[in-house]
Order: structure tokens, then C-alpha cells, then sequence
């Protein structure tokens, strides 16, 4: 065989091998890709996504698109050619598997614990929403979760409202564990409750509830330290003037909250916020109204121009990685708070561009 056929022969089946083993081969690395975006004032499987009853609600138009990342999920294993075809593509990131699921998390956990952080979002935009109108909400201490083995268990339960621990009122979740830690483990404190059903009938008619027990419960040490612990974890929860619901399956995250607080403002006010444009945006939102970062902006970013999104509203704390590489097309506003989304919307409306908060780069 002439030498040069040999040579590429051989080269050939190091290729072929090359490529066997990167395909066989498993690395320790997860994708992050555009995920789709939904319309909060529009509808998802058929349904409207934000739901108000028992309050007037006003027509909208346009958009305000939340936005999502899809990510492969914990037990899946990339192999080398999927990991270099994601580090080349433009719209993808590869990354550490333990970036997306620390600690060994499996999917499972990870999808509960994305769970119960978007229902936390929903409820922070909920509050968020009627604080940016003036509408009042109503909030107290409740039991939110309950140690299973602790001195608790049986005696608390998740949705007891806490009116006070010892005698001192609560108004807050940290004044719970402030009241407990003075004792010492072994003694007795007594809360105030009104229980879990109680609570949720009152809501339900209207009205403040009014009976209430008082819990007696034997404190233990706590596995760290002396202090004295009951084993509960203090919650607030909001009860609201009228109805809100919202209607999104197979979405995790707290990522939506400030677009679905825009949602609701826009759904309870006169006129529109967008004016018919489409906006999209991300961002995390307290009960007090700030917007706070989240995770794969760029992401978000070539899945909102995809969708057709004009505008972009852009968590302060993101702006740097979002200015970096912006999709052609798509103008980034950088808001604080859900103040600034308003006020920066109503600039669009008014087609004041040029004075918007812009995003720069690093």
C-alpha cells in the first residue's frame, strides 16, 4: 500500500475513533438554551394567565412577555461532541453540571425547589403590584413549614397564623426565633395561633378570624448550637383585598416575577402599559417592589427577540452581561424597581426612546 493511502487511512481511523469516543465519552457539563416566553396578559393552554375576580379589570394590549431558559435536566450526561458543539454555538452556554444542580441535587429536588420558588414570586408580584397602586395588603406571621421528629410536629401546623410567642405579638417572621431563643432547651413557651382552617374561613368570608389557641411546646437544643428551638419555620403570608390568580404550568423559578407584577398593574389600571408594543423582561420582585438579578440573561435576551420583543426590561444587576451581547433589534432598559418598569413604560408610550435607563457594559 502506498505510503500516502496508508497515512490517510490511519488518519482516517484515528478520526473515526476520535469521534467514537467523544460520542461515548460523558463530561461534567450541563446546556442552557432560549427557553420560550409567555404573555402574561395573554392566555397559555387556553387560559388566561392572570386571573383577577372581584375587582374591575381594564383591556390591554400588546405584551409583556416573561422569559425562560431551558436547561438539560440533572441525570442527563453531555457527551464531548454535544459539550464543543454548545461551547461553538452562539445561542447556547455550556456549563459545570454543578452549576445548575449543586450538591448532587437531583432533578427532582431541583424542580421542587423551582416550584416553590415561582410560587413565591407569584405571590411577591401580587404584593408588589398593589403596592405600586395604593391598594392595601394585609400580612401576618404564619407557621410555613414544621420539622417532621421536632417538638412541633402535632402541635403546629403549616398555615397556623402566629399571634404571639410568650405573650410578645409577632409581627414579623424573625420575631418568632427572637421570642424561642430566649428560652433554654427544655423549657416551655407558648404560642398564640389561630389555626390553619380557622384562619383560611375567616379569609374566605371576609373577615378577621378571631379564635385563637394557645400552644404549649417543650423546647429541645438545636443540633448546631445551645440554642432553644421548636422546630418550625416562620412564614409571612398576604391576604388580599379581591382575587388574583395565576394560571403558567411546567414553569420554575422566581425569575417571573416582575412581569407578572406589570401584568396585574396593567390589567387593574385605565389605558396601556405597552401601548400595543412588545416588551418582554425578566427579574426577581420583592413584596416591596425591587427587582433583583437572575440567571441566564442571554438567554433570555435571544429568546425574547426571537418571540419578536422590541424591549427589553433588564434587571440593574444583569445589565453589564446583557449589554455585553445584545440581540440586534432589541432595546435593553435597566429598572431597580417596579416603579422604574412603570415609569420607563410610559415613556415608550409616549415615544420618548431616548429617555429610557439604559444598560452598559462592563
Amino acid at each position: 500500500m502506498p505510503r500516502r493511502t496508508a497515512t490517510m487511512l490511519a488518519s482516517t481511523l484515528v478520526l473515526i475513533s476520535l469521534l467514537c469516543v467523544g460520542v461515548i465519552l460523558p463530561v461534567p457539563y450541563s446546556e442552557m438554551s432560549p427557553g420560550p416566553t409567555v404573555n402574561t396578559l395573554g392566555e397559555a393552554a387556553g387560559e388566561p394567565v392572570l386571573q383577577i375576580s372581584g375587582r374591575r379589570t381594564y383591556p390591554t394590549t400588546g405584551h409583556l412577555n416573561m422569559t425562560t431558559v431551558r436547561v438539560t435536566g440533572a441525570d442527563y450526561r453531555m457527551n464531548l461532541v454535544e459539550a464543543v458543539y454548545g461551547w461553538l454555538a452562539h445561542d447556547n452556554v455550556v456549563v459545570p453540571h454543578d452549576t445548575l444542580y449543586p450538591d448532587g441535587k437531583t432533578e427532582e429536588e431541583s424542580s421542587q425547589e423551582n416550584a416553590e420558588e415561582f410560587s413565591q414570586s407569584q405571590e411577591s408580584a401580587k404584593v408588589a403590584a398593589l403596592g405600586e397602586l395604593d391598594i392595601p395588603v394585609t400580612s401576618r406571621v404564619v407557621v410555613a413549614t414544621v420539622v417532621k421528629g421536632s417538638p412541633a410536629e402535632g402541635r403546629l401546623h403549616a398555615g397556623d397564623v402566629i399571634r404571639s410567642v410568650d405573650g410578645a405579638e409577632v409581627k414579623e417572621p424573625g420575631d418568632v426565633a427572637a421570642q424561642v431563643t430566649k428560652r433554654k432547651p427544655g423549657e416551655k413557651v407558648v404560642f398564640t395561633i389561630v389555626p390553619a382552617k380557622e384562619a383560611a374561613a375567616a379569609e374566605k368570608a371576609g373577615k378577621e378570624p378571631t379564635v385563637t389557641q394557645k400552644v404549649v411546646i417543650t423546647t429541645a437544643k438545636a443540633k448546631d448550637d445551645d440554642r432553644a428551638i421548636v422546630g418550625i419555620q416562620a412564614g409571612t403570608d398576604h391576604v388580599f383585598p379581591f382575587t388574583i390568580d395565576i394560571k403558567l404550568a411546567d414553569v420554575g423559578g422566581p425569575s417571573a416575577g416582575l412581569m407578572f407584577a406589570l401584568g396585574i398593574v396593567d390589567k387593574l389600571t385605565p389605558g396601556s402599559l405597552t401601548d400595543g408594543r412588545f416588551v418582554a423582561g425578566t427579574g426577581t420582585i420583592d413584596d416591596k417592589g425591587k427587582v433583583g438579578p437572575i440567571g441566564g440573561i442571554e438567554m433570555k435576551l435571544v429568546g425574547a427577540r426571537n418571540a419578536g420583543a422590541q424591549y427589553f426590561l433588564t434587571p440593574a444587576e444583569n445589565c453589564a452581561a446583557a449589554a455585553s451581547d445584545t440581540p440586534d433589534g432589541l432595546t435593553l432598559i435597566k429598572v431597580d424597581t417596579i416603579a422604574d418598569a412603570t415609569k420607563s413604560l410610559e415613556k415608550i408610550t409616549k415615544g420618548d426612546v431616548k429617555g429610557l435607563p439604559a444598560c452598559a457594559k462592563g
